[in-house]
């Protein structure tokens, strides 16, 4: 077979990939740094020639004018798994909605729910045998490859080759445009003093030989900068990150306790600086599976003191955690946090780590409340939660009546909130 003459013949432009989608369909795009992001910015070009077309996306990383114009609308309308910031912009706009969904079920559900017609993705340039691999994202991709009715794929030479389940051929893909780009990043945020002393305090909860899910911000990268002295640990997570990275050279991560894919980081997307992208290219140590199988709770659960940790925006005293809301206000989503929390449980010695700063906006407000906001979207049920870490120590939980729960939360609530969480608990009767 010769595969420069199949390369050849399914190359086509960019518009005329664009130009094969039909009013009425649904589309499935490839998530952060995998976006098809010439597919996706050429969209609104075809505005005038389509109606209904629904793309589903999780996360996007750009702006793109599809569903952040108004004069889209009725044109174009994004399902968003998870949001970001251009999501939140485009939100009231009446534009784009989200999907309520459980990660390792995001694939399953779309596919439920019927009428996928087109999967855009991105793959690296292929190898002489005609092998592409899906690069810096499997959450849900090869699922929907494999269901969707035409596969384009974008090719973009700045993708790391990565390994695992990733590969493709082009005997499996319709069509390849081309588009070469500089691939998304996110610089490493450095820990506030608050994030570095509940760092500090999870740390503790971690012993030699634990595997943990990590994953981006100031909170869960003051926890990385915590765990210099640990020993053996491993890797089995939704998200690599560059905290992974900097764990694994100073010899922190090695896998060698792991009781599944051990000596192997695994994990199903990775986003962050050129360093993380840098060191997943071509890496043994690092292996991608499908989020159906990374975030699959009985399949993080055979991992040995399995140790998830996850950032929450409110916990109410009875142990509820939202973590995907601002009051009616939807903020970002789901994404594995229930799954990896309920995983982490189901291991031997394992442990599900819910962590937040005790107060927000410029410590006027409470972020431990006797209720969740109205309207506030429950991420993690309180029969679930398993520990709360603030600033000010540790909850544990689990097991534990609603008493005792309160008791513990407003341990570690901010001193200044201590006597109006005793009051509101008293004053509804709780």
């Amino acid at each position: 077979m010769n595969f420069k003459s199949m390369y050849a013949e399914k190359l086509i432009s960019i518009p005329d990939a664009v130009g094969m989608l039909r009013s009425g369909q649904r589309v499935v795009a490839a998530m952060c740094a995998s976006e098809p992001v010439g597919l996706l910015s050429n969209l609104e070009h075809h505005a005038d020639c389509l109606e209904d077309v629904h793309v589903f996306m999780c996360l996007p990383m750009r702006q793109y004018g599809f569903y952040t114009k108004p004069e889209m609308a009725g044109h174009f309308f994004l399902e968003n798994w998870f949001y970001g910031v251009p999501d939140r912009k485009a939100h009231p706009l009446g534009m784009v909605s989200y999907v309520p969904n459980n990660l390792h079920r995001a694939g399953s559900d779309r596919i439920h729910a019927g009428g996928l017609n087109v999967f855009w993705g991105t793959a690296t340039p292929p190898n002489d045998r005609g092998i592409m691999s899906l690069s810096t994202s499997l959450v849900f991709e090869r699922q929907l490859l494999d269901a969707a009715d035409l596969v384009v794929l974008e090719i973009n030479p700045n993708l790391p080759w990565t390994l695992g389940d990733t590969q493709i051929s082009l005997r499996d893909v319709d069509y390849v445009v081309e588009h070469e780009t500089s691939l998304v990043t996110l610089a490493s945020i450095e820990p506030a003093d608050v994030e570095a002393t509940i760092g500090h305090y999870i740390a503790d909860l971690i012993e030699d030989g634990a595997t943990i899910q990590l994953g981006i911000g100031g909170i869960p990268n003051a926890i990385a900068q915590s765990l210099y002295e640990k020993h053996d640990l491993g890797v089995h997570t939704e998200m690599f990150t560059d905290g992974m990275v900097d764990l694994f050279e100073a010899g922190v991560i090695t896998g060698r306790k792991k009781t599944l894919w051990p000596n192997k980081l695994v994990g199903a997307f990775a986003l962050g600086t050129q360093k993380l992208y840098d060191f997943i290219h071509n890496n043994v140590a690092v292996e991608f599976q499908q989020g159906k199988v990374t975030n699959d709770p009985y399949v993080m659960g055979r991992n040995t003191k399995m140790v998830s940790i996850n950032t929450a925006l409110q916990v109410d005293v009875l142990g509820q955690v939202c973590s995907q809301s601002i009051g009616s206000r939807h903020f970002s989503g789901t994404g594995g946090q229930l799954d990896t929390h309920r995983g982490a449980q189901m291991s031997p010695g394992g442990r599900g780590i819910i962590a937040l700063r005790s107060t927000a906006k410029d410590g006027t407000v409470s972020t431990i409340v006797p209720q969740l906001s109205v309207g506030a979207e429950v991420t993690v049920p309180s029969q679930d939660v398993d520990t709360v870490v603030t600033e000010f120590g540790v909850a544990e939980l689990r097991g534990r009546c609603l008493r005792d729960r309160m008791a513990a939360l407003i341990g570690i609530a901010h001193p200044d909130f201590r006597p109006w969480l005793r009051e509101e608990i008293k004053r509804l009767g709780m």
